[in-house]
């Protein structure tokens, strides 16, 4: 039986580095009170009118390069993120277009942190089945879309005028700091190839659990209402995600935990086994707290959350394309994937590079 193989991967990092010192100049944070409470110490933002399509379209280039396939080769679009360019149409068929594909079937899914490993999961099945030979499964944000700053602000802040933030911009940038100095801008993609051997996709264990998606969400800008965004939600800014830090956290590292022990006893594996875990990127304590949990060593871990903060669908892919580019991702390495993210979804992911 076919297992699905990544056989290529690309990135794209916006040329805009912003520094915690940086955000401190329009909104009350500071470099120390960042990093103690999540690990981020630099992101990238794209300029304006750089868009998550543009994004994944320019990591897309890279992973077919790296891959030898022409993109008239790929017979399917996976395309995995919390920031479309639209509302409606999705991400995967303006991918399509872009690339000049032909016109291949395009899965647009919503995940968030785990839009990754859900979509690792269904490019497997459809090659298991046959349905496909060679998916691009991409996770592209532009989280920039979510922030609550004017154009004045982002000059202030990349030193661009002398023109501070008002003493309301200020406060209104600042009710919202615990979000918004966690995520940056990036893409990241991979090449799926049906393969016969041993490598590929092994297992994956995906869970889902709505009942607490209040505690990281979008309270507004949605069809419950009527009409589904207007004037009165984007004064309140409900059109900007809201996050119970303690419940999210408590919720991850549990989560990611138990799923990573799970797939490994079902496998009859151990932490010793692995090569490489690659874990969502949203907080480093997050992380530093499950590595503790499972004991896994410094030498089987990477972070890159102190480079680009939260790229949310992008992370994993992210962190694969930096350990292939690297060598610390070999072939015949055996590597774990965990994630957890709104919704709330999470998951882990078996694969032998």
């Amino acid at each position: 039986m076919n297992r699905a193989v990544i056989v290529g991967s690309g990135s794209c990092i916006p040329p805009r580095p912003v520094t915690n010192d940086m955000l401190s100049r329009i909104m009350d944070v500071s470099d120390r009170w960042i990093r103690e409470r999540c690990g981020v110490e630099n992101r990238y933002y794209v300029e304006e009118g750089t868009s998550t399509l543009d994004l994944g379209a320019a990591a897309s280039v890279e992973a077919l390069k790296m891959s030898g396939l022409d993109k008239n080769d790929i017979d399917m679009i996976i395309f995995a993120t919390m920031t479309p360019d639209y509302f409606f149409p999705g991400s995967g068929g303006l991918l399509q277009s872009k690339l000049g594909m032909k016109n291949v079937p395009s899965f647009d899914i919503r995940q968030q942190c785990a839009g990754f490993l859900y979509g690792m999961q269904l490019a497997d099945a459809h090659i298991r089945s046959g349905l496909a030979e060679n998916i691009l499964l991409v996770g592209a944000e532009t989280h920039t879309g979510f922030m609550p700053w004017t154009s004045d602000n982002y000059k202030y802040l990349y030193g661009e005028t002398d023109t501070a933030p008002t003493a309301e911009e200020y406060a209104w940038n600042t009710r919202f700091r615990n979000l918004t100095v966690l995520f940056g801008d990036a893409g990241a993609a991979v090449v799926i190839q049906a393969g016969g051997g041993e490598r590929g996709i092994l297992d994956c264990i995906l869970r889902t659990d709505g009942s607490d998606f209040d505690k990281i969400h979008v309270p507004g800008a949605g069809f419950r209402r009527r009409p589904y965004v207007d004037a009165g939600q984007i004064e309140r800014g409900e059109h900007i995600p809201v996050m119970n830090g303690m419940s999210v956290f408590r919720n991850a590292t549990l989560s990611m935990a138990g799923v990573a022990r799970e797939i490994l006893e079902r496998n009859g594996l151990t932490i010793q086994d692995l090569s490489m875990v690659l874990m969502h990127q949203a907080n480093r304590r997050i992380n530093e707290r499950v590595q503790k949990t499972l004991d896994i060593p410094e030498s089987k871990m990477i972070h890159n959350i102190h480079k680009y903060g939260n790229t949310t669908a992008a992370t994993i892919p992210l962190l694969w394309d930096e350990c292939v580019r690297t060598g610390r991702i070999r072939p015949d390495d055996l590597v774990l994937m965990v994630a957890f993210g709104a919704g709330m979804h999470w998951g882990a992911l078996l694969l032998k590079a």
